[in-house]
């Protein structure tokens, strides 16, 4: 059973690697680089700003850096736990596909789909009565994320592992805060 998702992880990772051109792959490894997502965050913390006021969005912010070393870390613990080659790294695989950038650590699973879908679950969960249009916050991961399928650095499999972890950290964290915030961060 395991060997039939591999084998169709593989197959659906070189068929969506496939899609990509050379014309694309500076525009996918601009979307990949998270330094390149600042401006969207400086927009999307001063609309939260707007709303919320500096000191709940300062919690938010202390929440989302928890949020996000505990996701970093649990991914890395799979990551070495698992040993699953980046595509670029696989030997059965790399000369078929497009390598577009190399990285050198492991592959399952992808630490990018984690720590995003995570912070935008925690934020959805906390601003969707704030935002009418929230939900386009899921665009985010879902774009990000398809840059590692394009460029060669993670398996579907590893994507969605991560959705799944992600979803569920963020969420757990709403708990926590929703729970934290009567007591400690009124307002």
């Amino acid at each position: 059973m395991l060997e039939k998702i591999l084998e169709l992880d593989t197959r659906l990772l070189v068929y969506l690697n496939s899609l990509g051109s050379e014309t694309y792959d500076k525009f996918w490894l601009f979307i990949t680089n998270q330094l390149y997502w600042t401006p969207f965050f400086l927009f999307l913390f001063y609309l939260i700003y707007k709303k919320i006021g500096g000191k709940q969005t300062l919690y938010l912010l202390l929440f989302i850096a928890i949020l996000i070393a505990f996701t970093d870390q649990t991914t890395n613990l799979f990551k070495h736990t698992f040993q699953r080659l980046r595509p670029c790294n696989n030997p059965e695989i790399n000369s078929i596909i497009r390598v577009v950038q190399v990285r050198q650590s492991y592959s399952f699973f992808s630490g990018h789909a984690a720590n995003t879908m995570a912070v935008a679950t925690f934020l959805f969960l906390i601003l969707k009565r704030h935002f009418k249009y929230l939900g386009f916050l899921f665009l985010w991961p879902l774009i990000f994320a398809y840059s590692r399928i394009y460029l060669g650095l993670h398996y579907p499999g590893d994507i969605l592992t991560g959705y799944f972890f992600g979803a569920l950290f963020g969420s757990l964290l709403y708990l926590v805060y929703r729970k934290l915030k009567p007591q400690y961060f009124p307002g």
